[in-house]
């Protein structure tokens, strides 16, 4: 998608402040984080929202859980825990439509979130 920050990204016309890549998914830091660790973790194929996921996105959404879990190790917030979100259109938060799953953490958090 021509227009699409995150794919901008993947491509390499914006560079964002990576923590991790593989073949499959990219992920970088918020550039507004919402917690002393925020991070965001999206596939490198641009898929708009969770109602365009496909069976066979199944595996590719499953790296994006263990690459969440891969940063909470690297960020030394795996142990006392941390908040994965994935939203799903604008009344839910998504203001970048391509998927992308924030990890947060090293701050306590509250349930229900606002």
């Amino acid at each position: 998608m021509d227009d699409c920050l995150f794919c901008k990204m993947v491509a390499g016309e914006i560079t964002p402040d990576v923590v991790y890549e593989d073949d499959d998914v990219l992920a970088f830091r918020d550039l507004s984080p919402q917690a002393p660790v925020h991070n965001l973790v999206i596939p490198k194929r641009h898929i708009s929202t969770l109602n365009d996921l496909s069976v066979e996105d199944a595996e590719l959404m499953g790296k994006l859980f263990l690459t969440a879990q891969k940063i909470a190790v690297q960020e030394g917030i795996d142990q006392q825990g941390y908040r994965t979100v994935v939203n799903c259109n604008k009344d839910a938060g998504q203001t970048v439509f391509h998927i992308h799953m924030h990890v947060l953490g090293d701050r306590s958090f509250s349930w229900p979130p606002g």
